[in-house]
């Protein structure tokens, strides 16, 4: 069986690591998605454990589509009759992109009436109830290539489900968890988001460092698909269980200056069941000092797009390089989609890593060695 799974751009890599640890075959990888082989099996460890994906499809084929009619065709040959029963649910979306066929409401009636035909073809009837399990159908059409598929999540992978409240401006929970991945963080650092919004980097590098599976606290729209074996998911949900690291020393801090935030945060906090390990209270970021420990700083300050503008977001840039610079030996790491924020920082990165923050291009900026000191 062929599996797709999405992410973010820029997350392929890692998402493609975990998917290499779950013990299943890459097949290929392109912007936004890693393309492998597994099991039916598979789909329940899948979507419980995927730490940086945003949905997993099955696969039911690829073929050329330069025209409606090649859709239709390659479309109809497909076997939607395996996953889906008589009186199931099937609506189609999709995308196109870098292809002949734009129009997304063309696409989406013809992969629908291909659709209706193959299955008519099997269990010789003319019209669907569709009063059944829903399944939805996607199409990705890539350089005229399309790919139909079958989603297995439902509710994208980002929802983890403990932040039902969130601040003006979130971070995505996947990009959160990818950036305290390639931060390398350890438990015996300090971990500290000074700017926490509504404490997902913190909750996020909790769930990592104790190894808590990101979907463990949720349930998946494949759970009522009749094919998968309901003992599959209880050995899923089980497994992770089991693999969660409760003797964890790892200590976090999430602060931000406005109290809204924090309250926001406590409770997410709580739903994400890392009281434990996170400390969460009022703080200006200018104000961090090492208390004499050893610590790493992960945030996502303001851009100046949806939360302040341009001129404050740069002095409050200045204001942070200038305090954080007698941090030592601390490691900071800062998304931002400021190209400028190096010369504002008054510090070269040591590294800069391309992310995507939803649709706004960023860089990570990466300040692992500690800051030289001119005399």
């Amino acid at each position: 069986m062929r599996f797709a799974a999405t992410c973010l751009f820029g997350l392929e890599r890692l998402l493609g690591e975990e998917i290499d640890a779950l013990g299943l075959q890459r097949v290929t990888t392109i912007d936004g998605r890693v393309i492998f082989d597994g099991e039916i099996s598979d789909i329940p460890r899948l979507n419980i454990n995927l730490r940086y994906a945003e949905r997993l499809y099955i696969v039911l084929g690829v073929f050329p589509a330069h025209t409606f009619t090649e859709l239709f065709d390659g479309t109809r040959a497909l076997r939607f009759y395996d996953y889906i029963g008589e009186f199931d649910a099937f609506p189609v979306k999709g995308h196109s992109i870098k292809s002949a066929l734009t129009s997304i409401p063309d696409c989406q009636s013809i992969v629908k009436k291909a659709a209706v035909e193959s299955m008519k073809d099997k269990y010789s009837v003319n019209r669907f109830e569709e009063t059944g399990v829903k399944y939805q159908i996607e199409f990705f059409i890539l350089k005229d290539e399309a790919a139909v598929m079958i989603d297995t999540s439902g509710t994208t992978l980002h929802k983890r489900g403990y932040r039902p409240q969130s601040n003006e401006a979130p971070l995505r929970e996947t990009l959160a968890a990818a950036l305290c991945k390639l931060a390398h963080i350890r438990e015996d650092n300090l971990f500290w988001d000074p700017m926490c919004g509504s404490g997902t980097i913190a909750i996020e590098a909790a769930l990592l460092m104790t190894n808590t599976a990101p979907g463990i606290n949720r349930t998946f729209i494949s759970q009522e698909y009749p094919w998968i074996n309901r003992s599959d998911w209880d050995k899923a949900y089980e497994q992770a269980a089991d693999m969660i690291k409760r003797d964890c020393k790892f200590e976090a801090y999430a602060s931000d200056i406005d109290p809204e935030c924090v309250r926001i945060t406590a409770d997410n906090i709580r739903r994400a069941g890392m009281e434990k390990y996170i400390k969460c209270f009022e703080y200006d970021a200018r104000n961090v000092q090492t208390y004499g420990r050893r610590g790493t700083i992960v945030c996502n300050p303001p851009y100046g797009e949806r939360l302040m503008d341009k001129e404050s977001v740069a002095a409050l840039y200045k204001e942070l390089g200038d305090a954080w610079s007698s941090l030592g030996s601390w490691q900071i790491y800062v998304i931002s989609s400021c190209d400028d924020l190096p010369r504002l920082f008054g510090r070269r990165p040591d590294k800069i890593r391309k992310l995507y923050n939803g649709m706004i291009k960023c860089n990570y900026y990466q300040f692992f060695k500690a800051k030289d000191v001119k005399k």
